[in-house]
C-alpha cells in the first residue's frame, strides 16, 4: 500500500531563513519573530532549570553522604579507640604471674 499523503513538489521551500538585518521585514514580522525567539528560549529554559534543580540534589545528596558517612567513621574509629585503652587497663589490673 502507498502512503497516501499528497506529495510536495521538490522544490517548494517549507520555511526559508531570513536574515532580518539584510532584509527589509515589516514592524509586524520583526514582533512575530521576536515572540516566536522568546517563546523558544522560555521552553529551553525551563528544561534547563529542571536539569539543574536535578543535578544540584543529586550533588548535594552525595556531598551529604560522603559527610554524615565521615561523621559515623570518625565516630566507630573513636569507640574501637576507647575498647583499646579498656584492654590496655585490663591487663595492667589483671593477675600477674611470675616471681614476686
Amino acid at each position: 500500500m502507498a502512503d497516501k499523503t499528497p506529495k510536495e513538489p521538490v522544490g517548494t521551500p517549507v520555511a526559508t531563513r531570513i536574515d532580518p538585518t539584510k532584509e527589509a521585514i515589516s514592524q509586524g514580522q520583526l514582533h512575530f519573530i521576536r515572540q516566536v525567539e522568546l517563546q523558544q528560549w522560555k521552553k529551553k529554559t525551563q528544561k534547563l532549570r529542571t536539569r539543574n534543580v536535578v543535578t544540584g540534589i543529586a550533588i548535594g545528596a552525595l556531598v551529604m553522604g560522603i559527610y554524615g558517612y565521615t561523621f559515623y567513621a570518625v565516630s566507630q574509629e573513636r569507640i574501637m579507640d576507647e575498647m583499646d585503652e579498656e584492654a590496655k587497663r585490663a591487663r595492667l589490673q589483671g593477675p600477674k604471674t611470675g616471681a614476686n
